[in-house]
């Protein structure tokens, strides 16, 4: 990512987050909280407690019952946080005047202040009691209504019905449904018939002509008309190539469905329908919605383009899979209008079940064969070499798919009709992913269109997290698809509205969000700090690199603490009722993490006392290199070899550690010489002398000196010892210097001895015997040892 985009996403995440706070902030101020009519919500907690008890209320009535006491309860946690600062405040006051003595020798001004307090914290604290005290009421009503209604899915979910098998309940389930087709065409005759409803539809001919027409247009049209806009824009620009195809390919159903909507909404306009025919006119907008977006889906997961699939199955089976999801679609919409009639005709329940069975049968059908092609698929691993995660999770929802086709089907043929039909959720919750899977494909190619990335480049955590998101955002989908209620929902919500009770303060999820977002532009102006620091005060200053360093990384610990300090102060926590969990917490920590807390004080240590900067060169443990980074917890030094490593700072506070370069760069290289016996020790001495000299890295003052070391076993000793400006460059000099070394002694025929040894064989006679004589018999050597042996070789 550029840096230009780089910073605008960083100061529009930070606008954002500003002005989220800002709303949270404001919803989460106290509102005015009138006077709750107790009496009324007597009446009305009474009353459902009779039902509850009773149990003879259906499940709309318990639901319409459970949203009027949720209202009840929502006022309760209003109230409990009425006055709540002035409590806070009392509280305060009444700390301040400290305990009542034991002995009773309290002033009588103390005494009669405090009792005033106390009145005023009693009075201040009745309503909210009352509050809690109905809120507690309330709340466990909708536990009641909850328990009861999941009692009676659950009952129903395992109820026997009657087998659709059953061949003696064929004729009726017929019989009926002929009986329902009939009366829809008795209704519209009669309705045809009557000469109000004709003139009617005459008075409205036009408009509805009018609106068929624009409909027909745009359902048969609109399509075309979308794909030909977005060749043009696809031509304009050769950038965002996948965020253009998504939005047409959005734009292609959209359009049709507008258009069949318009039909739809027109023929309910003109009259004539009945009450049946308008019942099932209400149906096809949805029913249109649903072939559209299973094709839509169909067509963007298995694209016949390579590029643009998103589950790229290989071969035929990516045209069948479009052609089953669109046929998952039809038997949804075929399922949706078969509820409908049902619904409305109060079939019996043995008509329902042999009607019922054919489509979950056919779905059945279908989602195997397309849970086949899931389960098959195989995608080309990542560059690392491993699969990716939503690979498997494909191929896991083939399988599931596989299981949930032929289960179906055997229940419902059982008899347990309400059990099979938890095929039509898994269908719904395919749905739901795949379009999870399409967003994420599309924030992906918006991604890289802003940042100006090709689908080379790797992909960033920005539309990963955006990714996650949608997962989660697709969640409560889920939920309302496999029979949760939008009450589930609300209660869910309702808990995070209440908060959680830490010692003596409730945290709610407003605080939360007040503290997390606070935290956070703590940090964002915490990191800037640091890195105007970094980059523009502290390099105009006389501050060594350590020094600086070490005052950036001062200052973002402190930043980061301050900051988290300040979160919990403006989100009103109060945790002083966690200090003694806090107390039996630390000691564990003493003891499990009492490495990691050394070397965290020893971090701490680094930075004040500077021992060590980074950029020095150190030797500590054997290791040497130069430091490149000082954390919290170990530094990173760089060795000679490129390689890194990572000693905790403890080593570095009560170890010993050899620093090179602390302070300045000067260093002394030694560099040892030895020559033959009989040399010249004094010309010896001067050629060292110029050598040293003459490197251009000594220093002149000190000046550097040539040590006459001793006599060794082989040669005669002497020391180059030279204080370099610069100590980093040791091993150059030292290579040098060498070098000349060699070179003057060459031109001034001194000689450097090196080690010799003589190699002996305690029987010469075996190499005597396979060996010719030699041609001259040598003088016996003075090193002859004294066990008869001869020398056969010299090795230098």
């Amino acid at each position: 990512m550029s840096r230009s985009a780089f910073g605008m996403i960083r100061a529009t995440a930070l606008a954002a987050a500003v002005l989220f706070w800002m709303v949270v902030g404001a919803l989460a101020q106290d509102a005015p909280v009138g006077p709750i009519d107790y009496e009324s919500w007597a009446m009305v907690a009474d009353r459902a407690e009779q039902v509850v008890e009773a149990g003879r209320a259906s499940n709309e009535a318990l639901e319409d019952l459970r949203g009027q006491i949720a209202e009840w309860r929502m006022r309760f946690i209003e109230a409990q946080d009425q006055n709540a600062a002035r409590i806070a405040t009392l509280r305060t006051q009444l700390a301040a005047l400290g305990p009542v003595p034991e002995d009773g020798t309290e002033s009588d001004e103390i005494a009669a202040r405090r009792a005033e307090l106390r009145t005023q914290l009693e009075g201040l604290l009745a309503p909210v009691l009352r509050a809690e005290e109905a809120f507690k009421r309330a709340d466990g009503l909708i536990r009641e209504i909850d328990g009861t209604i999941r009692q009676r899915q659950l009952r129903e979910l395992r109820s026997l019905g009657p087998s659709p098998l059953n061949p003696i309940h064929w004729p009726d389930a017929l019989e009926d449904l002929s009986r329902s087709a009939v009366a829809l065409q008795r209704e519209f005759r009669e309705n045809w018939a009557s000469p109000t409803v004709r003139a009617q539809m005459r008075d409205r001919a036009p408009v509805t002509l009018g609106m068929i027409a624009v409909g027909l247009l745009l359902a048969l049209r609109g399509p075309r008309w979308v794909r030909i806009a977005g060749a043009r824009l696809r031509q304009s620009t050769r950038r965002g190539t996948g965020v253009w195809t998504t939005l047409v390919s959005l734009g292609t159903i959209i359009l049709p469905l507008v258009g069949f909507s318009t039909i739809v909404l027109a023929l309910r306009d003109g009259g004539g329908a009945g009450v049946r025919g308008e019942l099932l006119l209400s149906l096809l907008p949805g029913a249109a919605a649903l072939l559209l977006g299973y094709r839509w889906i169909g067509l963007r997961l298995f694209s016949q383009h390579e590029r643009e699939a998103i589950i790229p199955i290989e071969g035929t089976a990516r045209f069948e899979a479009r052609w089953y999801t669109s046929a998952l679609a039809l038997l949804m919409v075929l399922h949706l209008i078969l509820g409908r009639i049902v619904e409305l005709e109060n079939y019996a329940p043995e008509s329902v079940s042999v009607l019922a069975f054919p489509v979950i049968a056919l779905v059945g059908l279908v989602l195997f064969r397309l849970g086949q092609i899931l389960s098959n698929y195989s995608a080309e691993p990542e560059d690392d070499g491993e699969e990716v995660f939503h690979h498997r999770l494909i191929r896991l929802a083939g399988r599931i798919s596989m299981v949930v086709a032929v289960a179906a089907p055997v229940l419902a043929g059982i008899g347990y009709r309400a059990a099979a039909e938890v095929i039509y959720p898994w269908v719904l919750t395919l749905a739901i992913a795949g379009i999870v899977l399409i967003l994420q494909r599309f924030v992906r190619d918006v991604y890289r269109l802003v940042t100006k990335r090709t689908e080379a480049d790797p992909e960033g955590l920005i539309p990963v997290m955006l990714g996650m998101l949608l997962s989660l955002l697709a969640l409560p989908f889920i939920a309302l698809v496999w029979g949760a209620r939008v009450a589930d929902l609300t209660e869910f919500w309702a808990t995070l509205r209440e908060g959680v009770v830490l010692g003596e303060t409730r945290i709610t999820l407003s605080d939360f969000l007040t503290l997390l977002i606070v935290f956070l532009l703590g940090y964002l102006g915490t990191r800037l700090l640091q890195g105007t620091l970094r980059n523009s005060i502290l390099p105009k200053t006389k501050i060594d690199v350590g020094g600086r360093n070490a005052i950036v990384s001062g200052v973002g610990y402190v930043g980061i603490l301050l900051a988290g300090l300040f979160a919990v102060s403006v989100a009103g926590i109060d945790l002083s009722g966690l200090a003694i969990v806090a107390g039996a917490l630390s000691v564990g920590v003493g003891f499990g993490l009492r490495t990691i807390v050394e070397n965290f004080v020893s971090g701490i240590i680094l930075l004040i006392e500077r021992p060590v900067s980074e950029g020095d060169w150190i030797e500590v443990n054997g290791q040497m290199g130069y430091v490149r980074a000082i954390s919290v917890r170990s530094t990173r030094i760089e060795t000679f070899d490129r390689t890194d490593v990572v000693i905790p700072n403890a080593d570095l506070v009560s170890g010993v550690v050899t620093n090179w370069t602390r302070g300045n760069t000067i260093g002394r290289v030694i560099v040892p010489v030895g020559v033959a016996y009989g040399t010249d020790t004094r010309k010896v001495e001067k050629i060292l002398m110029d050598v040293a000299e003459d490197h251009p890295m000594v220093l002149v003052n000190p000046p550097p000196a040539v040590l006459f070391k001793g006599f060794g076993d082989k040669s005669l000793d002497f020391e180059i010892r030279a204080i370099l400006r610069d100590v980093n460059w040791m091993l150059s000099v030292h290579s040098d210097m060498n070098h000349d070394i060699a070179q003057r002694f060459a031109e001034e025929g001194i000689e450097i001895p090196f080690p010799q040894r003589d190699v002996w064989l305690k029987t010469p006679e075996t190499l005597h015997k396979s060996a010719p004589p030699p041609p001259a018999a040598a003088a016996p050597d003075e090193s002859t040892p004294q066990d008869g042996g001869s020398p056969v070789a010299r090795e230098a």
